[in-house]
């Protein structure tokens, strides 16, 4: 992350929040504002959705497990990726907002 004036804070605002959770899991719930590129597309070699492109990237799943593969692969590509530990459960007992598709009150799936 970017040191200056801004420090964490500033680059923690320009970080991506990017869910690899599968296309179904992320529509029954997940973070606001969260972009879906799931694990098995990553692995497929996908390319980053383009809102992620160039910038941090704060990679969450469902526990933790699928997240800290994607952050590997990310690295090994070159790129800033940090995992969630505990995944969209830990983010949902903390009590912070899930959201489905519809942008209606979501479920981790």
């Amino acid at each position: 992350m970017a040191d200056g004036p801004d420090g964490i804070a500033g680059a923690a605002a320009s970080a991506v929040l990017l869910d690899v959770r599968e296309p179904h899991e992320w529509a029954a719930g997940h973070a606001p504002g969260a972009i879906p590129l799931s694990l098995s597309a990553l692995v497929a070699g996908s390319p980053l959705p383009r809102a992620a492109r160039g910038r941090p990237l704060v990679v969450i799943c469902r526990s933790g497990n699928r997240s800290r593969e994607a952050v590997a692969l990310l690295i090994a590509r070159g790129l800033d990726a940090v995992d969630v530990i505990g995944g969209m459960r830990a983010w949902a007992l903390a009590d912070l907002p899930v959201i489905d598709a519809r942008g209606q009150g979501g479920s981790i799936a």
